[in-house]
């Protein structure tokens, strides 16, 4: 009777061990069909995105994720996907890809790359500053994240690059605005928006204009202390530029500007002269 137990208790033993063998087997197996239509997967993306196909090559790229998700190649085949997009200018769906990509890989060495392209989607979709202010803080935005986030990548400082860009057209933004106003003689709004150049975007090119303007308006409200205070930041900072002896003009009536020319003839005929007492 003791022999049967032990007899019996052998048999489901490796019984078990026979079931689990197979298990191990069939999910080896199963892994190695995954990755394999993976790879196959991911090179017919390539291979299409290659081609200019990028719809069809991004949706191989999304396969290779679904496929195998757990897999290096998931994170990387939806960068793909996202650059396919790019690519060919499909800048919203490859907004897509990169947000999901940001959500679902967070902390990936890749992080950086995929913030950047973000960025220069939307900074692609600036056409018009007037219209696209969405477009251009969202790029201000990721373009400042890099920045702070990879100091020491080449993402950074093309950010840097960039962000001057975006400066000036934030700027010319404020200008186009406030010369808007300025025609329509709405005094307050139009200085306000100058001085929001002058506040806020006093590297761009707009600068020299939006002081003239304020030297302009403050002196036409009877504001003279202000013009005066722009005329001589104007002065300071741009005394060879035609803004500032604009300005000056309007201080002092009575100013007119020096004939070089007829200066240089004078020059001249005075150094003949002086010439000849030598000769």
């Amino acid at each position: 009777m003791n022999f049967r137990i032990f007899y019996l208790g052998l048999f489901i033993i490796f019984t078990l061990i026979s079931c689990t063998e197979k298990e191990d087997k069939v999910s080896l197996i199963k892994e190695d069909v995954l990755e394999m239509q993976m790879i196959e997967a991911y090179n017919e993306g390539l291979k299409e995105f290659n081609k200019g196909d990028v719809f069809f090559a991004a949706k191989k790229f999304n396969e290779v994720e679904l496929l195998y998700p757990q897999s290096i190649w998931a994170p990387r085949s939806t960068l793909m996907a996202a650059y396919s997009y790019y690519s060919q200018m499909y800048f919203t769906d490859a907004i897509v890809e990169l947000e999901r990509f940001l959500d679902k890989y967070q902390n990936h060495p890749n992080t950086d790359y995929a913030y950047y392209l973000l960025a220069i989607c939307h900074y692609n979709q600036i056409v018009d500053e007037k219209k696209d202010l969405g477009e251009i803080i969202k790029a201000k935005e990721y373009f400042i994240l890099l920045i702070d986030k990879f100091p020491n990548t080449d993402f950074a400082e093309d950010s840097k690059f960039k962000l001057d860009l975006i400066e000036e057209i934030l700027a010319s933004k404020e200008l186009y605005l406030a010369n808007y106003y300025l025609e329509r003689e709405k005094w307050i709004p139009a200085m306000n928006r100058y001085k929001n150049i002058v506040n806020e975007y006093d590297t761009t090119i707009f600068i020299e204009e939006a002081l003239y303007r304020l030297v302009e308006l403050n002196y036409k409200l009877g504001l003279l202390d202000e013009a005066n205070k722009y005329t001589a930041l104007l002065g300071y900072n741009y005394k060879s530029s035609d803004w500032y002896e604009r300005s000056y003009k309007i201080l002092n009536k009575n100013y007119k500007k020096p004939n070089l020319k007829k200066d240089l003839k004078k020059q001249n005929s005075l150094l003949k002269k002086i010439k000849g007492m030598f000769d």
